[in-house]
């Protein structure tokens, strides 16, 4: 579900009510590196348009509901090979994100792709406001499309690509190729979001402070080196309403049970070169990204409850029952906070449910829903899993994983399994009544609704089974934290697809310097040795004439010998005597 904005480290948490200390302050106690990479989501100022130095890019988000499209900007690369560009989204004078938004989503034309490009002509319209006319030319624009067009046949992908590409190039002059727009797998989204999330971080510098964590990886394709040592990043896990998916840097190299497992996790593992320079490795990453249809919370319930229809009507055939078919005699669910009511329909019929609250009964019927096998390094749907080193390594969870344990238990940001248990246990075996009370007298998260306080006992058992037991982590682990934004700042995944489209620009701007430099070099030395050239044949040319000049001398004066001598002999009368030629 990546397709989803990513934001983390809220600041809406709050201490008093249980939770531990909040994780804001945790960063701001860190390094200046760490402020520095602060300062990326922080920064409000506007942007400098008026900078010659500064650089744009856009991305337009094109999902399933709209499109969205934002402006980032980043100064010139300060000539060191190891550093990535300093992306950060660009701001208006009013010091608003540039950001634009239009329904519906763009699979919806898959009937008149011709319409694709007057529908998207807005959003560029918007951007081309923003960005320097002098910089269109040279302003990367990148049209990425997610879940909505993935299902959407590949002729008719095809065809609004080819709209796309033909049509926006006649009206705007952005740096726009056929490798400029796209539809991208969910897995390219899931590295983009890790990407983005620890670049914000600055997970991607290099560090000389003893304090940063920091974790031994074999680079990718380079087996017979040494291993390097650098910072370490961190995993994302996302719970939406239809999916769960999981990314996280994999540092060494892995090994599989099985060939089937190896050709799976093909597909799984992302490798890729984040620096400039094709060559260097210290920018190479390996990243396990992997996504499960179903197994969001909203899925999750919905094949809960279908599997409860079906074997309670099961049940009631065979042993002659009406369990669950009348409100006076309800099917009794553990999952739903206790003398809490709810209905199932299906099929015309409706089952009627009542709330027992017992969480770990709840957490002990849905385990079968994890799909689990016996075979080694998987997790949920048996899907191959690498090992996570969980004594060095760190997670943010962010949409279910945060409103779980924040909306209702008010236990957001550091995620402690044991305290997380104890507080669901209590809202579980809470009366229905009492939940409402506190409801009404606005004790939950702003936007806590009825349906959360329903299905919260359910969610909360939901995520603490896929967390533990779907992918493995130990109840011990306390290097997750659950969160929504990041000092009320968003975090999207195209701020990772900006940062790894452009990855060798820093290259470009390098070279260029180095050529700068060594042409400033070469036209001192080229203004001295002019001068000593111009000198030498200036010379060359002053000594040619003298000798031509000389020349011209002698041959004057021999023939003023001649003719004297001839004068002589006529003046006395004597023939002129014959001079032999030369």
């Amino acid at each position: 579900m990546f397709e989803h904005q990513l934001v983390f480290l809220s600041a809406g948490h709050n201490p008093k009510w249980g939770g531990s200390a909040s994780p804001v302050c945790f960063l701001l106690l860190g390094t200046s590196a760490s402020l520095q990479y602060l300062a990326r989501v922080t920064d409000t100022e506007a942007t400098d348009t008026n900078n010659p130095n500064l650089n744009y890019g856009i991305v337009v988000d094109c999902g399933s509901s709209g499109s969205r499209i934002f402006v980032y900007c980043w100064p010139r690369h300060n000539g060191n090979p190891h550093d990535l560009l300093d992306i950060k989204q660009m701001r208006d004078k009013t010091r608003k994100p540039v950001v634009m938004k239009i329904k519906p989503g763009i699979s919806e034309f898959a009937s008149s792709p011709e319409k694709v490009s007057d529908y998207i002509s807005p959003l560029l319209s918007f951007a081309a406001q923003h960005v320097p006319r002098a910089k269109h030319k040279e302003t990367p624009l990148y049209i990425l499309c997610t879940a909505g067009m993935r299902i959407l046949p590949e002729s008719q992908q095809k065809a609004i690509l080819e709209d796309l590409l033909t049509d926006i190039p006649v009206h705007f002059d952005f740096l726009f190729s056929d490798s400029h727009a796209e539809v991208i797998s969910g897995k390219q989204e899931g590295v983009y979001a890790w990407i983005g999330i620890n670049f914000v971080l600055g997970r991607f510098e290099h560090t000389d402070d003893e304090d940063e964590a920091i974790v031994e990886v074999h680079v990718p394709g380079s087996e017979n080196k040494e291993a390097i040592f650098r910072k370490r990043t961190v995993g994302i896990l996302d719970m939406g309403g239809v999916s769960t998916q999981i990314a996280y840097e994999v540092p060494k190299t892995v090994s599989f049970a099985s060939s089937q497992q190896e050709e799976v996790a093909k597909n799984l593992l992302a490798e890729f070169n984040l620096g400039c320079d094709a060559h260097q490795t210290e920018h190479v990453y390996r990243v396990y990204v992997a996504t499960f249809l179903g197994f969001g919370g909203n899925a999750a319930r919905q094949r809960y409850e279908d599997s409860l229809f079906t074997s309670t009507v099961l049940k009631n055939r065979l042993l002659g029952k009406q369990t669950g078919m009348t409100s006076d005699s309800p099917y009794l669910d553990p999952c739903l906070p206790l003398d809490a009511q709810d209905e199932i329909q299906q099929n015309g019929q409706i089952m009627y449910l009542r709330g027992t609250g017992d969480f770990n009964l709840c957490r002990e019927i849905i385990q079968p829903f994890m799909n689990k096998t016996n075979e080694t390094q998987t997790s949920l749907n048996g899907v191959y899993q690498p090992a996570v080193h969980f004594q060095n390594s760190e997670f943010y969870g962010f949409s279910e994983f945060y409103y779980c344990t924040e909306d209702v238990l008010r236990m957001g940001g550091d995620y402690n399994a044991a305290k997380f248990t104890k507080a669901a246990k209590d809202y579980c075996a809470t009366k229905w009544s009492v939940l409402r009370e506190r409801f009404d007298r606005g004790l939950y998260a702003s936007h806590a609704d009825l349906h959360r306080l329903k299905y919260q006992c359910f969610k909360s058992a939901w995520m603490y089974e896929v967390f533990h037991s779907g992918f493995s982590f130990p109840v011990s682990y306390s290097n997750l934290k659950t969160a929504l934004q990041v000092y009320d700042k968003e975090v999207q995944w195209t701020l990772g697809a900006i940062l790894y489209r452009t990855r060798f620009l820093p290259l470009r701007d390098i070279q260029q310097e180095n050529f700068r430099g060594s042409h400033s070099h070469w036209r001192s030395f080229s203004f001295v040795y002019n001068h000593y050239l111009f000198f030498v044949c200036f010379l060359i040319v002053l000594l040619s004439i003298l000798l031509y000049l000389l020349r011209l001398r002698r041959i004057h004066r021999r023939m003023l010998r001649n003719s004297s001598s001839t004068s002589l002999w006529i003046e006395e009368g004597l023939p002129p005597q014959k001079i032999a030629g030369p």
